[in-house]
């Protein structure tokens, strides 16, 4: 059996960035500023806030504490939390379930950070003036599509190869503070337009009789839970690379806390950008006040403001934007095809060029069959892995941790870490609150995805 248990972090900050890396993806900067606009705007930022405190928080740190106590893939550290061979075995499958979710979720985020790629290059084609280099470079077709979704994951694969800490780490540790850095200066940028500050006051100021309304509440927690890959397996391969002795409750707090940095000044920069563009005459609400077309909100509101604005800026800013959600897509999906690559690693004889090679052949094959099935199999696939599988291995997650993983094993491993008091008031409550909120919380979101 190869080994992948060498593998680790060579310093706290690469995990934070990598971790963080994977939480921050296409869903907080495409995603959280959609569901923002449609659900209330600061209502709803209020409420994400909370909610990311009251599960997300948790429930990455759940994550992390398994695949730490297993220090290896996500189905053998789920199957080592209990000695019964039954109970082991169910881990195991819940574990296995993460794995295979994680692959498939790879296959529709692969072919949606193509169309990133691809937007990108078409300011430069314009520039050039290729209009037809650049139509096809920004129209849907499956030439397109297919080129640059294997594109996109032979990027991804040529970083996932290069291991942990040579490839992991050093790419979240450039592209993390550069997805900041161009985060803070389109914001900026934006906040300056005309319309901006109707935008800024939308985001900023919530309406609190809408805080508690139920499509706020359930949406605010339907974005919290899969902001953080939560129910995919990667935190518990992270976990895996981490040292024992590692603070938890600290590494955690600053992932959180940089994923829901990213959250906001997204929402910062996309919805005062919504209403500069309005302000431009670009229409972006329905008669009835919904948003229009919120599902492709960056592909069509976005690129109508860049070209209102004329000149050379259309291009630059266009250019930026897209270079930005391609870093977001890159950082999440290293995390993802980590997960199937660690699992070949450790369970059969190939080493890890030969584990990503097979690994990314697989995802190309999946993602080029939903190319050429596009309508039947891209909306399906995603319903599949983030609406159904995500939120149950969650659930599985929970309850392993609060209800068998045993309590003296438990503390143990919290008593491993430095500078950790297990008598302290936090890690007293967590492993209660994990056993009995977060499992309520998760059933809310599954109750709402399966009866919607």
């Amino acid at each position: 059996m190869a080994t992948n248990s060498q593998a680790q972090f060579s310093s706290k900050i690469g995990f934070i960035m990598a971790a963080a890396g994977s939480a921050v993806g296409v869903g907080n900067i495409w995603g959280f500023p959609t569901q923002a606009a449609t659900h209330g705007g600061g209502a709803f930022l209020l409420m994400y806030i909370v909610l990311i405190l009251l599960l997300g928080y948790p429930m990455l740190m759940a994550e992390l504490m398994v695949g730490r106590h297993g220090q290896t893939n996500p189905a053998d550290a789920m199957a080592k939390l209990s000695s019964n061979k039954l109970l082991s075995k169910l881990g195991g499958a819940i574990g296995f379930g993460s794995i295979i979710t994680a692959t498939l979720i790879c296959t529709f985020y692969c072919i949606l950070s193509g169309w990133f790629i691809s937007h990108a290059i078409a300011p430069v084609a314009q520039m050039a003036e290729q209009p037809e280099v650049a139509n096809w470079l920004m129209e849907f077709s499956v030439s397109r599509n297919l080129v640059f979704t294997l594109i996109f994951t032979a990027l991804v694969i040529m970083v996932i190869r290069q291991g942990v800490q040579q490839g992991i780490e050093r790419w979240s540790k450039r592209l993390m503070p550069l997805l900041l850095l161009m985060l803070v200066l389109g914001s900026i940028y934006i906040l300056f337009q005309p319309g901006a500050m109707t935008g800024l006051k939308q985001l900023l100021i919530p309406d609190f009789s809408r805080v508690l309304d139920t499509d706020v509440l359930v949406s605010a927690l339907g974005q919290t839970f899969f902001s953080l890959t939560v129910g995919t397996g990667a935190m518990m391969v992270y976990g895996a690379y981490l040292n024992k002795k590692d603070n938890l409750a600290k590494l955690t707090g600053y992932v959180t806390l940089t994923d829901t940095l990213v959250a906001f000044l997204a929402a910062l920069m996309i919805i005062p950008a919504m209403y500069v563009a309005q302000h431009q005459g670009v229409q972006i609400f329905a008669d009835d006040g919904s948003l229009l077309n919120s599902d492709t909100l960056v592909f069509t509101v976005l690129p109508a403001l860049f070209e209102s604005l004329g000149g050379i800026t259309q291009y630059i800013l266009a250019i930026v934007f897209f270079i930005l959600m391609t870093i977001a897509g890159l950082t999440s999906a290293m995390s993802i095809v980590e997960v199937p690559t660690s699992y070949l690693i450790e369970k059969t004889k190939l080493n890890r060029n030969q584990a990503t090679l097979y690994v990314g052949l697989f995802i190309a094959l999946v993602a080029s069959l939903i190319v050429f099935n596009f309508s039947s199999l891209f909306g399906a696939t995603i319903t599949l892995t983030t609406e159904r599988a995500q939120p149950l291995i969650a659930l599985g997650i929970a309850i392993f941790l609060g209800w068998v993983w045993r309590r003296n094993s438990l503390i143990e491993a919290i008593s491993a870490q430095d500078g950790v008091d297990t008598s302290s008031l936090f890690w007293k409550i967590w492993p209660i609150y994990v056993k009995y909120i977060c499992p309520l919380l998760i059933l809310v979101i599954i109750a709402q995805l399966f009866t919607a």
